[in-house]
């Protein structure tokens, strides 16, 4: 629940119930059964002035500074005051007629007429406005209607579980083939749960925050006894208390705090904040009553026994999120609870979170759903057409924690136009796709965060990373990381391997990231730096032939200044407690190429043990572009698409050993005269690096 003391009463028409007409606002309207159309394959190249480039301006801040103000020009994310202010006028506003269902006009934009629905079913509060943070970024993938149970209702636990069951049924008959999202807080989690056990045979999709059916153990259980005998004076008291106790208050402070706003600018914004926040307290003290409060207590513990009884029945895939400083419910112990008990389950943690979760600034709960790989509008999921790529802000919170790379490396990217120059920055690839780039997978993946972020913040290009399943997919339970850890490449768009994702994202004209030597390159031994481990047989050059896709080999070179590997897999086999670990791990991951031989056949998954270094600089060089477009007929045949393989690769091998050779005399090689030069020149400043070849005419020369 987002709390007693936390509610407020929206306002709308009901679709499919024929209940007493409210007034509706400008900001809220019935539920529409059509939509408007929209292209549903997103373009991986996001359009931003050309003009703006981190290799012409040198510096990462005024790349996402001009990404904000790009951002900036539409409408922005609603704050905690925005939702206090709707929250106060619509209490008033509200009549006390039966549960109905709105559709907030800030969800007005769709992908298309296959948008799934999401249900969004609110806490005890009842009033469904706990998206309203969200509902802007929510609109552009969901056809979203809310719960309103107004304050004064009184309809039991399982009449309300018919009434959402009679929507999902209804709108399934209508749009049997595509998903239906319950999303939950407290009490509105027990009741999508609810509904998924009665509907085992409907395709949906559950996200709940902070689930109640753990209210036998809540700290508002010794409470109802109390509340029945406390004085009358104490009763506008309960909403402040109840409200202080959700983390409201304390993160709305530290959310503007946090923003970093001149000082006159953060006076304002507190001030404005409280003051909406105390209004909307003293109206809530008003209409909530001791009675209607216990009544919602007590509706609370029968839903938790009415869904608990009906677990078992819960077919549905699940995602809970979970907060580790809820006050109110143990949600941390309950999440794991329902994760081990329900089939297709996974959870995410907020450790730093109070129990009203999604009215916190920090989570996006888009985000969370892509990163977690919870959005489709089939029943089976799309990686290519159902992925949207982050907004600049978003983006900007997914690379934050991994700066750091890119600040302690100062990458040097350079690239080959088509004449065979070669220039600093990305200006030799091209910006339609599809495209394919195929090198050198770096030890241990290191080189991904420069890679990926130059690729977003100088072309304003998605790249589309081919991953390991095991990214995506666990077997079992064990020893291996869970899969929150992957988020982050969800978020970016990776995909699983296979020829399916290959041709979709081909066929949606994607930057297709590819690197042919897979786990026994990203793992290799010790002395196999910069070696090739691909397979015998090419595996992607007639799937690009077919589409017209540019190949672009690239070679990546600085793992040896960053760390050595001190054990490697033959080192750690002869280990026996290593041994046993690795077999383990190898045992729970999805087997890829397990029907061919050699040394890129299935890898046991392991971590070498390794010695970090000083930072050296990492170095990228994509080469000449090759063209496929035309060549269709022609790669048909396997010793042409072979040769082209063997081409490729020979390319890349030719891009590490450019930069190996003029690595050596990069002056600023080593951290230390970095250091100094951005002392000098500022640390945004672009650090210089060995002189490039004038003019190259021939790929020969560059060897």
């Amino acid at each position: 629940m987002a709390a007693a003391a936390t509610g407020i009463f929206a306002v709308g028409f009901s679709p499919l119930l024929r209940g007493k007409k409210i007034p509706a606002t400008r900001k809220y309207n019935k539920p529409k059964s059509t939509v408007t159309n929209r292209q549903s394959v997103w373009s991986t190249e996001r359009p931003r002035p050309p003009s703006t480039t981190v290799s012409e301006k040198g510096s990462l801040e005024k790349a996402f500074a001009d990404e904000a103000k790009l951002e900036g020009e539409g409408e922005q994310r609603l704050k905690l005051k925005d939702y206090f202010e709707q929250s106060k006028e619509m209490m008033i506003g509200s009549d006390g007629g039966p549960p109905r269902w709105f559709s907030p006009l800030d969800c007005a934009s769709r992908l298309g007429t296959n948008s799934p629905l999401l249900l969004y079913l609110p806490g005890v509060d009842g009033v469904g406005l706990g998206l309203s943070l969200h509902h802007k970024r929510l609109g552009e993938m969901f056809d979203i209607w809310c719960l309103h149970i107004p304050v004064m209702d009184r309809t039991p636990f399982s009449d309300l579980v018919d009434l959402v069951t009679n929507t999902v049924r209804s709108e399934n008959f209508c749009s049997p083939n595509r998903p239906i999202y319950l999303v939950g807080e407290s009490i509105g989690a027990c009741l999508a749960l609810s509904v998924a056990a009665c509907n085992p045979d409907i395709d949906l999709i559950l996200i709940l925050a902070n689930p109640a059916t753990c209210f036998g153990r809540s700290q508002l259980q010794p409470f109802m006894p109390l509340l029945q005998i406390m004085p009358e004076p104490l009763n506008r008291s309960l909403p402040y208390a109840l409200s202080f106790a959700t983390g409201i208050p304390l993160k709305m402070v530290m959310s503007i705090l946090d923003k970093r706003y001149p000082l006159d600018q953060t006076v304002g914004e507190l001030t404005e904040s409280v003051g909406a926040f105390s209004s909307y307290l003293s109206v809530l003290a008003d209409i909530l009553p001791r009675e209607t409060l216990y009544w919602k207590l007590q509706m609370l513990r029968s839903a938790s026994a009415y869904t608990n009884s009906r677990l078992h029945a819960v077919k549905a895939q699940t995602l809970i999120l979970s907060s580790g400083r809820d006050l109110l419910l143990p949600s941390h112990e309950e999440g794991e609870r329902l994760c081990h008990m329900l089939p297709k389950c996974e959870i995410r943690k907020f450790d730093d979170s109070g129990h009203a979760l999604f009215l916190e600034d920090d989570l996006d709960l888009v985000t969370v759903i892509q990163g977690a790989g919870f959005y489709r509008r089939a029943r089976c999921i799309d990686y290519s057409s159902d992925y949207i790529p982050p907004t600049p802000s978003e983006f900007k919170k997914i690379y934050e924690p991994f700066r750091w790379i890119e600040v302690a490396t100062s990458p040097v990217v350079l690239s080959t136009l088509e004449d065979g120059k070669i220039v600093r920055g990305l200006a030799g690839v091209p910006s339609e796709g599809p495209v394919l780039f195929v090198g050198y997978h770096m030890l241990l993946g290191w080189d991904l965060v420069p890679l990926i972020s130059r690729f977003w913040m100088e072309r304003n290009i998605v790249v589309r990373g081919i991953a390991h399943p095991m990214m995506f997919t666990k077997l079992r339970e064990g020893s291996l990381p869970e899969l929150s850890a992957y988020d982050t490449f969800r978020k970016m768009g990776a995909v699983p391997v296979s020829a399916t994702n290959f041709y979709r994202l081909f066929a949606s004209k994607s930057h297709v990231l590819l690197f042919p030597g897979g786990m026994r390159e990203a793992l290799h031994r010790k002395g196999e730096e910069y070696k090739l481990f691909w397979p015998e047989q090419s595996e992607f050059v007639r799937m690009a032939a077919r589409f017209g896709a540019t190949i672009i080999p690239f070679g990546t070179v600085g793992e040896d200044d960053v760390a050595e590997v001190l054990l490697d897999y033959d080192d750690l086999m002869k280990i026996p407690y290593f041994k046993a670990e690795i077999a383990k791990l190898t045992d729970e991951a999805i087997k890829l190429r397990a029907d061919i031989n050699g040394e890129v056949a299935n890898q046991d998954v392991h971590l070498p043990v390794i010695l970090p270094k000083l930072p050296g600089r990492f170095y990228y060089y994509f080469g000449r572009p090759i063209e496929t477009k035309g060549r269709k007929k022609e790669l048909r045949d396997r010793e042409k698409a072979h040769e082209l393989y063997l081409e490729v690769k020979s390319d890349v091998e030719k891009c590490i050993g450019f930069l190996k050779e003029k690595r050596e005399g990069d002056p600023y090689r080593h951290i230390l005269p970095r250091l100094i030069f951005q002392a000098m020149h500022g640390f945004d400043s672009e650090v210089p690096t060995f002189e490039l070849p004038s003019f190259v005419t021939s790929k020969a020369k560059v060897q």
